[in-house]
C-alpha cells in the first residue's frame, strides 16, 4: 500500500527543509522535535520525507535500556553506513561519550549542501546519559547548527519529549515542536475504501493507527475485519495496544489499573474508578495515577460546558484513540485469541459495540465540530463540549459556546449515531426538555443534531450534520 495521508506534516517538513536550503539565518541548521505515540507512524513519515527529498541523510534508532557505550557505537555505525558525503570519518571510530558521538556526526555533514539527520527515540538515547540533554545542546550550538542540516529528533514518550524543550531544559528554544497524531477519520476512510458512517467505524476500531488500518482490506466490513484480525494473535489490531502501553507503562500498577477501569469497564467518575479496583483504594494513589496518565496524554478529563463552572462534575475518558477500542474489546479477549477462539472475541464485540460506539464517537464528533466552527452560521460556537449534572441525567451531547465557562450558549444538541434514519420527534422532545436545565440555555437557544444517517426535517432542529459533513472537517 502506498503512503496515505500526512500531507500537512509533509508540507511542514518541506517548508523547514526549504529554510535550510535557502540559508540566510543565523543558524544554518534547523532542529525539529517530532513526538507521537508509538506505532502512530513517525518513522514511516520521516522515511517517506527523506526519500522524497533525495538528500544525503543518516537514520539512527535508539534502543531502550541499551548501554551508553553500545548506543555510541551504533550511532557511529549508522553514520558510517549513511549517504553523508563524509561518512568515512566514522569508520572504525569508537566514540566514548555522547558529545564525541554527536561531534562525529557533525563532522560527517556537508557544509555546502543540505542534509537530513534522524535520531529516532531520542529520549531513550538521552535517558541513560546523565546530563545528556545538555550534551545535545552543547554540540548543537557549537557544531551542528552551523551546518545546513535538518535535524529530526523523534520520540514516543510525549511527556519526555515535552520536557526536552521546557523553559528550564538545555534545549529550550532550539527546536521546532511537531506532534504527529493518529490518522484522521478521513485518512482511514481513504485507506480502507469506506465512506461516511463506515469510515468512522473503521476509525474507531483501528484508532487511526496506520499499521492497523493497512490490514483493513479495501471495502471489508467491520465483521470481516474483526474476524480476520482476531484469527491471528500477531495481527496489528491485537498487538497494537500492548506495544503502546508497554513502551510507557512497562510495570503493572495503579496507572494500568486506571486504564482498565476507564477504558475496559467504562468508568468515568473519580468514585467509579476508585471502586472498580482494589489497587486504588486511597484517593492519593488515584490522583497520582490520573495525573500521570493525563501528563502522558493517555486519558483526559471533560467538564460540562455551560455558563456555570463544572469542575466538580468532571468525567474521565481515554484520550488516545489507539487505545479506546483495544482496552474495551481486545485486551479482555487476549486469552481467547491466543487459544484460537476468534469467535468468542468477535461475539464480545458484537454484544457491546453499539453501546460503546455511542460513547466513543462523542469526542470525535466534538473534535470535528471544533474544526469546522465557528463559521458564518455559528459565530459564537468557539468551544464545543457537552453538559451533564451531578446525577448525569439529563445528558446533553453537544453544547456550543463562546468560551469556558460560557458567557453565551450558541446551541445545544444531540448525537444519534446510527447508520440509517435521523433524530426522531420523541428524541427531539427529550433534547428540548433536557436543554432547559443547562445553565445559560434560553427558549431562544437553537437546537442542533448530529445524525450520520440523515438530516432532520423537524423545524425545531436548526441544523443537522451528517457523516460526510464531519469527514469534511479533515483535509
Amino acid at each position: 500500500m502506498g503512503f496515505v495521508g500526512r500531507q500537512a506534516e509533509l508540507a511542514e517538513l518541506d517548508g523547514l527543509l526549504a529554510d535550510v536550503r535557502r540559508g540566510g539565518r543565523a543558524d544554518r541548521g534547523q532542529a525539529v522535535l517530532l513526538r507521537g505515540r508509538r506505532r502512530v507512524g513517525k518513522s514511516r513519515l520521516v522515511t517517506e520525507f527523506v526519500s522524497r527529498s533525495g538528500l544525503a541523510s543518516v537514520y539512527f534508532q535508539a534502543a531502550r535500556g541499551a548501554s551508553s557505550a553500545a548506543e555510541y557505537a551504533e550511532l557511529a555505525a549508522a553514520i558510517a553506513a549513511s549517504t553523508l558525503p563524509e561518512a568515512g570519518v566514522a569508520q572504525d571510530n569508537q566514540p566514548q561519550s555522547l558529545t564525541a558521538a554527536l561531534t562525529l556526526l557533525a563532522a560527517a555533514l556537508p557544509s555546502d549542501t543540505a542534509s537530513i539527520v534522524v535520531l529516532d527515540e531520542i529520549p531513550w538515547l538521552l535517558e541513560g546519559v546523565p546530563g545528556g540533554a545538555g550534551e545535545l545542546q552543547r554540540v548543537w550550538d557549537r557544531h551542528l547548527a552551523a551546518k545546513p542540516v535538518l535535524l529530526l529528533l523523534l520520540g514516543s514518550d510525549l511527556a519526555m519529549m515535552e520536557a526536552l524543550t521546557a523553559p528550564d531544559a538545555p534545549f529550550f528554544g532550539r527546536g521546532k515542536e511537531m506532534v504527529l497524531d493518529v490518522l484522521t477519520p478521513r485518512d482511514v476512510g481513504r485507506m480502507t475504501g469506506l465512506r461516511g458512517f463506515d469510515a468512522f467505524d473503521a476509525y474507531l476500531i483501528t484508532g487511526g493507527l496506520p499499521l492497523v488500518a493497512q490490514e483493513w482490506g479495501k471495502g471489508l466490513s467491520r465483521e470481516e475485519f474483526l474476524t480476520s484480525s482476531f484469527g491471528r494473535s500477531t495481527s496489528a489490531l491485537v498487538v497494537s495496544g500492548s506495544r503502546v502501553l508497554d513502551a510507557e507503562f512497562p510495570q503493572a500498577g495503579p496507572a494500568r489499573a486506571v486504564l482498565s477501569a476507564v477504558g475496559g469497564l467504562g468508568e468515568r467518575t473519580f468514585t467509579g474508578i476508585q471502586n472498580a479496583t482494589a489497587a486504588l483504594r486511597t484517593a492519593s494513589t488515584l490522583n497520582a495515577s490520573l495525573e500521570l496518565l493525563s501528563r502522558k496524554r493517555v486519558i483526559a478529563a471533560d467538564e460540562p460546558l455551560s455558563t456555570a463552572a463544572g469542575a466538580k462534575n468532571r468525567r474521565w475518558r481515554i484520550a488516545d484513540p489507539s487505545l479506546r477500542f483495544w482496552l474495551a474489546f481486545v485486551e479482555p479477549a487476549l486469552s481467547d485469541i491466543d487459544r484460537g477462539r476468534a469467535d468468542l472475541a468477535t461475539s464480545r464485540v458484537e454484544a457491546g459495540y453499539a453501546s460503546w460506539r455511542g460513547r466513543a464517537i462523542e469526542p470525535v464528533v466534538r473534535t470535528a465540530l471544533a474544526r469546522m466552527l465557528p463559521d458564518e452560521s455559528w459565530p459564537g460556537a468557539r468551544k464545543i463540549g457537552g453538559w451533564w449534572p451531578r446525577t448525569h441525567k439529563p445528558e446533553i451531547d453537544l453544547v456550543g459556546a463562546d468560551r469556558y465557562p460560557a458567557n453565551r450558549i450558541a446551541f445545544a444538541g444531540s448525537i444519534k449515531w446510527r447508520p440509517k434514519g435521523t433524530i426522531t420527534n420523541k428524541e427531539i422532545d427529550v433534547l428540548a426538555a433536557g436543554a432547559t436545565q443547562v445553565p445559560g440555555v434560553t427558549p431562544a437557544t437553537p437546537l442542533i443534531a448530529v445524525c450520520p444517517g440523515g438530516r432532520a426535517t423537524d423545524p425545531r432542529i436548526r441544523h443537522t450534520w451528517i457523516a460526510s459533513d464531519l469527514l469534511d472537517a479533515w483535509p
